[in-house]
């Protein structure tokens, strides 16, 4: 068949592997798709029936689910978020970000710039999420506006802090993890601090009300890290992640300082089966100062605190409440080896650090 006509008419793909082509006409009288290494022409069966197929896909937006919606600049666009994200790890992180966009050798100046950047767009997001805002019903649109603009500011100011808190989590991964080479590495490589750095810039905007935006930011970083810090957990100052693979912090958790956790650790509800009727309830655990917690831990239930200097091993599931400078870990842990004949049970101390 001719592959000749313009580009208006005709659409051609290049399959993988030498397979065939496929070339479809605008009016599917030649549509053709051949696949060489079976000889099975088909395309006509395909137009015949795509018409309905459209016709039925669009008419299921009929149906007033939310599923629906159309309205696609009716809430905050996450593509937005993340490059807001993006610039407020160049603010804060100013010595290690190249943005190419901001060809200002006064780094001050880019910081400046920056700012102005990050204002402008979060207050666009804002303003888009506080449609969802239920104090803010019947408000109207020049009011959104004024209220966006007040949070924006709020949020600005608090940049300052922000810095001083994400300072001290660098120092606490350096000090912890043996194997961080500077702290300039941090900053640049590891994810624990990327997850944190977005958790504490999601915590602002969740404390001020804001709804859904918070949830976006920490869900790039969960989807970016397999970490997931819900915004809403309060978290105190040196806090250290390591690995971070597979951590799960819900949203009422209330987490001390100089706290460590490791790959795989869980501190949740120990129940969601209330559903709605859970909200505003203190569901997550509390972890005091100076614990720390290993590998695949699990702590849960609203109720549940874990005493200040307490170490929790690895792959302990805990519902209750634990002592200060309390030691928790899974005792006597049976190694089987096929084709021997015996079992051993394991060091102890050493089951203990799981990380």
């Amino acid at each position: 068949m001719s592959q000749k006509g313009s580009l208006a008419n005709r659409l051609i793909y290049n399959l993988r592997d030498g397979v065939g082509c496929v070339i479809i006409s605008q009016w599917c009288d030649e549509a053709t798709l051949t696949f060489k290494d079976r000889g099975v022409i088909m395309g006509k069966l395909i137009c015949d029936n795509i018409a309905e197929i459209i016709s039925d896909i669009v008419g299921d937006y009929d149906n007033g689910r939310p599923i629906d919606k159309q309205d696609i600049f009716g809430q905050p666009a996450r593509d937005a978020v993340k490059e807001i994200i993006y610039k407020l790890n160049h603010i804060v992180y100013a010595g290690y970000y190249v943005d190419r966009t901001y060809r200002i050798y006064n780094i001050k100046t880019t910081i400046a710039s920056l700012t102005e950047d990050v204002a402008y767009n979060l207050n666009k997001q804002i303003a888009l999420a506080l449609h969802f805002d239920k104090r803010l019903e019947g408000k109207s649109e020049d009011e959104i506006r004024l209220f966006a603009e007040d949070y924006t500011v709020q949020f600005m100011k608090k940049i300052p802090e922000i810095r001083e808190y994400l300072d001290t989590d660098i120092e606490a991964l350096f000090v912890g993890d043996p194997a961080a080479e500077s702290k300039d590495a941090i900053i640049i490589a590891y994810p624990g601090l990327f997850a944190i750095s977005v958790q504490r810039y999601a915590h602002v905007l969740y404390q001020l009300g804001i709804p859904m935006l918070p949830r976006v930011m920490t869900e790039i970083a969960h989807s970016k890290t397999g970490i997931d810090i819900n915004p809403g957990a309060t978290i105190g100052k040196y806090f250290f992640i390591d690995h971070g693979t597979g951590v799960v912090v819900g949203e009422t958790t209330v987490i001390g300082e100089n706290v460590k956790i490791y790959q795989g650790v869980t501190l949740g509800a120990l129940s969601t089966r209330g559903g709605r009727g859970l909200i505003d309830k203190k569901r997550h655990p509390t972890i005091e100062d100076n614990v720390t917690i290993y590998s695949g831990a699990s702590i849960l239930g609203g109720d549940t605190i874990i005493g200040e200097g307490s170490v929790i091993g690895g792959n302990v599931f805990l519902t209750k409440s634990v002592p200060p400078h309390t030691k928790v870990h899974v005792a006597n842990q049976e190694l089987k080896f096929d084709g021997d004949a015996f079992t051993k049970s394991a060091d102890d101390a050493n089951w203990f650090y799981v990380i």
